[in-house]
């Protein structure tokens, strides 16, 4: 009987189905460090938790483990998917000496600038960017590449903290926000313009087993900054075709340059106006707005479990073959308050409920969420991508949110 620890926060869904997959696994004593642990069935895989304060901090979760390893013996695998948790699960395993991502790899996943300097090093396009300390770094950089631009924490992720930057009074401005130094650098970068998709692989042996793609309509900086817009996730049936070509090349390179072992990648690149490429970052850890699923549903599949195989077994039950294309159309809309009506369910449902495979809606007297995952949502399948698209296009043009 093998332990694994399975590490996070809070138990949201799109954790909890990490945990079921874990706990589906042969052999697998499941062992826990939770903030605040799950409860129901899922708490029931766990054959023991250790709570803690807080999750994110190295020290803690190594006492965790260690008062786990004194009463179930020694650990076989330390995982968690939440990106701000991979660096220090990689300490936890060195601490131990466990297998799994080292400290390096992941660091190098999660610094940002690290990590495109990386890519860079190795021919790959990517975002310009620099570290700012001060107003002199910032004025240089600002020179080189022109606004608008993007400033970030080095270590951000989902368009948290993400600011577009259009002028050198703005530039101001969020500078004496953040107030950058040597001690507290802010990341700038060039505003990528084009068609911006994500490339997802699982690796095993440091090798693709699997990769899959989405499309973004419109970017995610771009729904951050418009709480109106209602986001689309597309994965098309036709990843396969000579389209892609290139974006697969270059998802496959990325992966190699940066080292990954064993795990799932999510990389987030642009097809410019002039058709180059060019990469925004890439993550060690599964994609969130619910593309594991909509990967699953679109090759009949569970994703879920594979991570589960790939970072515990380093193991892949491949050929997995795409038989649908499919997408996501997250529900909100303008103002402030909590929701006081939906408009459209029933409409939308005449109109495209046939190809609605899962659905979340927006709950009356919720208050808004601050995600560009928004309120609620749809998924939709079918065989054909264009059909998936046009539902979708009449899913958030049907479904109004409203707040007060």
């Amino acid at each position: 009987m093998r332990n694994v620890v399975f590490v996070a926060p809070f138990p949201l869904e799109t954790t909890l189905r990490f945990v079921r997959a874990v706990g589906s696994l042969s052999g697998i004593r499941l062992l826990g460090i939770w903030q605040k642990p799950p409860q129901g069935p899922e708490g029931r895989l766990f054959a023991d938790i250790v709570t803690v304060a807080d999750a994110l901090d190295t020290r803690q979760l190594v006492e965790a483990t260690r008062a786990l390893v004194a009463r179930h013996g020694p650990v076989d695998r330390v995982v968690g998917i939440l990106e701000p948790l991979q660096v220090q699960l990689a300490e936890v395993r060195r601490h131990f000496g466990l297998d799994g991502t080292d400290v390096d790899t992941a660091d190098v996943f999660r610094d940002k600038a690290r990590m495109k300097d990386a890519l860079r090093a190795h021919g790959l396009p990517c975002a310009r960017h620099r570290l700012l300390t001060s107003w002199q770094d910032a004025d240089v950089f600002a020179r080189e590449v022109g606004f608008p631009m993007v400033l970030k924490p080095p270590a951000g992720m989902a368009c948290k903290a993400t600011w577009r930057i259009r002028s050198v009074d703005e530039l101001r401005q969020a500078l004496e926000a953040v107030k950058p130094s040597p001690d507290n650098p802010t990341l700038a970068e060039e505003l990528l313009v084009g068609r911006e998709l994500s490339f997802e692989t699982l690796v095993v042996g440091g090798e693709v087993r699997f990769y899959a793609l989405t499309h973004y309509y419109p970017g995610p900086l771009e729904v951050v900054e418009n709480p109106w817009i209602q986001w689309v996730v597309l994965v098309p049936r036709e990843i396969a075709s000579a389209d892609y070509d290139d974006g697969r090349k270059l998802g496959f390179a990325a992966v190699k340059a940066l080292g990954l072992r064993d795990g799932m990648t999510h990389m987030e690149w642009f097809r410019r106006t002039d058709g180059s490429l060019a990469i925004g970052e890439i993550a060690a850890r599964p994609p969130g707005a619910n593309i594991v699923r909509l990967h699953s549903l679109a090759h009949d599949a569970d994703l879920y479990r594979a991570w589960a195989r790939a970072v515990i077994d380093g193991a892949f039950d491949g050929p997995i073959e795409q038989r649908y294309a499919t997408g996501c159309a997250f529900f909100r809309g303008p103002g402030r308050g909590r929701v006081v009506r939906v408009e459209g369910l029933d409409r939308a449902q005449h109109l495209v409920g046939e190809h609605v495979v899962e659905s979340v809606l927006p709950e009356i007297g919720a208050p808004k969420s601050d995600s560009y995952e928004g309120d609620g949502y749809a998924i939709v399948r079918h065989p054909d991508t264009d059909v998936v698209r046009r539902a979708l296009a009449t899913l958030i043009d049907t479904v109004r949110v409203h707040y007060a």
